[in-house]
């Protein structure tokens, strides 16, 4: 792969590094910032309610899909791309200076809503965006490989966000970052997103885009969609079951670990730095392998693994006594994910035709995204809060169960032309048949 090929990964999965870092340490610093907010006395109200305005950004992401997707089919795959990141500095910067209780009042409670509501909008455009731009500015031989660059990124600003926590936790006094210290990630955060906007700003759009002569009035629109529902509708029930399985092994283990294994704070979160780790080193392996033997051979094993795996691995979690059984089974359980994580960008954009892929991925993932993945730890602690936490093991090994079958019906999309997919042909489906035939 030359130069000029790395550049494009690199410019179009960057965001997504920036986009998770900014998501994490938002989740991540809240206890630090909870009380600069709200009125003091009460430390359970100030985190509920910042985990309300947390909530906030989930809403919009669907909004955000379904606006920055339209950018996308209209205006080109740069200038969303562009977009979102200018939309994701603004948020960082936002919350790096938002004023507290003390100074404003509920003011600054304001602006951290407006933040969210910002941050939900880019993190809603962004992945459709880049995975629109990973797939179409690809060779196509190589589409799975480089699509895969997509999680790696957005692993990787967990990751970094992570270790910036351990550092400001161990450098610092617990009363220095709960004054100003909270603030520094977000700075970070913006900084990460203004080189992000500068290195964008230079971009090439997408040959398959350029070349594209179909310039419909409808382009980019809810109407143009609704003539692809069934393809949008396979987004969303492949999507199911791989997000509530990603966000349980990534956000929510840490959390499990320390809740439910008994472990200690420091412990789960190392198991949770070094499983991440691994877990982003998988995803160019199996989207390279995608593109040797299909989409849909590692999509169904995600699938079956999930579906009867997930019981047991939870189940030896929740008795772990240690770091390294922890991260041996973290591990397992992400290496089955990671059938879904490396390719599901391309499987997604391999679908649409060139003026609605942006929107036919955004929209229908920020859907999923939001009832499935976004809820997953909400789900988790009412099953916990309930006496009946099993429970949740079984919901994520349904939700998996539920793409399954849509990955077995589903036709193969490595060898589809980008420039040519029509109407019920993104699963390689022959003229009239539905996305969902069974390859004969």
């Amino acid at each position: 792969m030359g130069r000029q090929h790395w550049k494009k990964i690199w410019v179009g999965s960057a965001g997504n590094m920036v986009e998770w870092f900014d998501w994490f340490v938002y989740a991540s610093f809240a206890t630090y910032f909870a009380g600069a907010f709200f009125p003091s006395g009460n430390p359970t109200a100030q985190l509920m309610n910042t985990a309300g305005i947390f909530a906030v950004g989930f809403f919009m992401r669907p909004v955000g899909g379904w606006l920055l997707g339209r950018v996308g089919d209209r205006k080109g795959r740069k200038a969303a791309l562009t977009l979102t990141v200018t939309l994701m500095s603004a948020s960082a910067v936002l919350i790096a200076v938002a004023p507290t209780y003390g100074v404003a009042g509920y003011g600054g409670a304001l602006v951290l809503l407006v933040a969210r509501l910002l941050q939900g909008l880019s993190v809603g455009g962004e992945y459709a965006a880049s995975a629109t731009y990973l797939t179409e500015a690809s060779d196509p031989a190589r589409r799975g490989f480089a699509s895969s660059f997509q999680y790696v990124s957005m692993t990787a600003g967990q990751i970094v966000g992570l270790g910036l926590q351990i550092i400001l936790q161990r450098t610092m006094s617990d009363d220095a970052l709960h004054s100003y210290g909270w603030r520094i990630p977000f700075i970070v955060g913006a900084l990460g997103a203004a080189v992000v906007f500068y290195l964008r700003r230079s971009m090439l759009e997408t040959e398959v885009y350029a070349e594209d002569t179909s310039h419909s009035a409808e382009r980019g629109t809810l109407r143009a969609l609704w003539q692809h529902k069934r393809e949008a509708f396979l987004v969303i029930a492949l999507t199911m079951g791989g997000t509530v399985a990603y966000y349980t092994y990534t956000t929510y283990l840490t959390k499990y670990l320390s809740n439910s294994a008994g472990l200690s704070k420091q412990t789960a979160t190392l198991v949770s730095f070094t499983a991440l780790i691994v877990f982003a080193c998988l995803q160019p392996l199996a989207g390279a392998l995608s593109d040797r033997i299909g989409r849909r051979p590692l999509l169904i094993t995600f699938a079956v693994g999930s579906t009867f795996l997930t019981v047991p691995i939870m189940t030896l979690l929740k008795h772990v006594d240690g770091y390294w059984p922890a991260l041996g089974l973290a591990l397992l359980a992400l290496v089955v994910v990671t059938g879904y994580t490396s390719i599901n960008a391309c499987v997604k954009a391999e679908l649409f035709p060139t003026g609605i892929r942006a929107l036919g991925v955004a929209l229908p993932y920020a859907i999923a995204n939001a009832l499935f993945g976004g809820t997953a730890e909400y789900v988790a602690l009412w099953f916990k809060k309930g006496g009946i936490e099993s429970g949740f093991y079984w919901y994520v090994a349904a939700c998996a169960a539920v793409s399954l079958v849509v990955y077995v019906s589903m036709r193969e999309t490595k060898d589809l032309d980008l420039a040519r997919v029509k109407a019920g042909e993104g699963t390689g489906a022959g003229d009239g048949e539905s996305s969902l035939t069974t390859a004969s």
